[in-house]
């Protein structure tokens, strides 16, 4: 555990001082060519760093965070595109914290995207949604964790569901610490990460609005929109985003085997893209009938109808394809054991901590 916080410590100096470099060519390279020559070896470097570590979340949350968000967000700096490019006069610590963090500055807290159909929770004027609201969500987490000390008891099924709710607390909790930590340091004004994906009412309204947004407000200016404007020149604007969307969904494909491939060490069995690919042929299809059906409500399903489709939908391909790669790789096993030797190490910190204000207390009693 010593030498992976070790290693943890060291790669995450490399980003930090790599994304110095990425700061000094923005403000003096211009953009285009000649600043992605110069980025893509951080690029590069992004991608190799995460194979340092071997925890599930030490090295899976790095992988995210810089293979991933810090990547697309440096390929659109070196075009003068993207959150890094929003505020010419940005501070050093401010970029660092939006290049490899998964945030974004809120530019307007009431989204256009909240209406009668897809409610949103309620949302705090620093873009978070309430206290209570996370304060529910990590005690339904360490309860889950508690349960799996019973889990030969648990039916297989229904330990499936338990991680399905495992893994969407842990993502939402890891990145709301990410958030408030940017946001206290910072001052910056976010946007929540998730936004209650098991209230869908659709594929669209699950991957466009409520599940890991962060991710899609990352792929829309670096793969959805270049692909939409691509397609329209051939097939129009109306049907044009049935590419953008798919196009999409490949990438994802392709960035989850790698991080499956950081967490696992072992060579893809592409599971994970078959995720993808039928989760972006069944949203294009989607997407196709309500361009067909338009605005006549007799022929769209009431949302009561919809949404338990939709998650049942989700969670039956979650089963299918999703879980058994992340399970071949022991995910559950290592996970519990990395909780283990948290709350081992936080035990002994406690205990040294007590022991030494009881020899303090014996000491100060005895010179006086």
């Amino acid at each position: 555990m010593e030498g992976e916080i070790g290693n943890f410590i060291k790669v995450w100096l490399s980003v930090y001082l790599s994304l110095c470099y990425c700061y000094a060519i923005a403000k003096f390279v211009p953009k285009g060519v000649p600043r992605l020559l110069l980025i893509i070896p951080i690029v590069s470097l992004f991608l190799y760093l995460p194979l340092h570590l071997s925890s599930l979340h030490l090295g899976g949350t790095t992988a995210f965070f810089i293979s991933w968000l810090a990547n697309f967000k440096l390929l659109l700096l070196a075009f003068g595109k993207g959150p890094l490019c929003s505020d010419p006069s940005i501070s050093l610590l401010r970029f660092v914290a939006v290049a490899c963090l998964p945030i974004k500055i809120q530019q307007n807290p009431y989204s256009k995207t909240q209406n009668k159909e897809n409610p949103a929770p309620k949302i705090t004027k620093n873009g978070t949604k309430s206290p209570l609201n996370y304060a529910v969500k990590v005690l339904l987490f360490a309860l889950l964790v508690k349960l799996y000390d019973y889990k030969e008891h648990i039916h297989p099924k229904l330990l499936w569901i338990m991680y399905c709710f495992h893994i969407y607390f842990a993502l939402e909790i890891i990145l709301v610490i990410a958030a408030t930590l940017a946001r206290a340091l910072l001052g910056l004004e976010l946007e929540p990460q998730f936004n209650e994906p098991y209230l869908s009412s659709s594929l669209q309204d699950f991957w466009g609005r409520r599940w890991n947004i962060m991710v899609t407000s990352i792929l829309r200016p670096t793969v959805y929109e270049p692909i939409l404007a691509l397609a329209t020149r051939v097939v129009g604007r109306r049907w044009a985003s049935l590419a953008g969307v798919m196009g999409t969904f490949v990438v994802s494909a392709i960035m989850h085997e790698l991080i499956f491939y950081y967490l696992g060490r072992t060579r893809p069995t592409w599971e994970i893209t078959w995720f993808f690919l039928l989760h972006g042929a069944c949203l294009m299809a989607e997407i196709g009938v309500k361009k067909a059906v338009g605005k006549r409500k007799k022929l769209q399903l009431p949302r009561s109808v919809s949404g338990p489709l939709t998650v049942a939908f989700v969670t039956a391909t979650v089963f299918w394809l999703f879980f058994p790669p992340l399970l071949r790789c022991k995910a559950d096993v290592r996970a519990l054991e990395e909780y283990a030797a948290v709350g081992a190490f936080v035990k002994h910190i406690g205990h040294a901590f007590a022991s030494t204000a009881v020899n303090a207390t014996a000491t100060i009693t005895r010179t006086s």
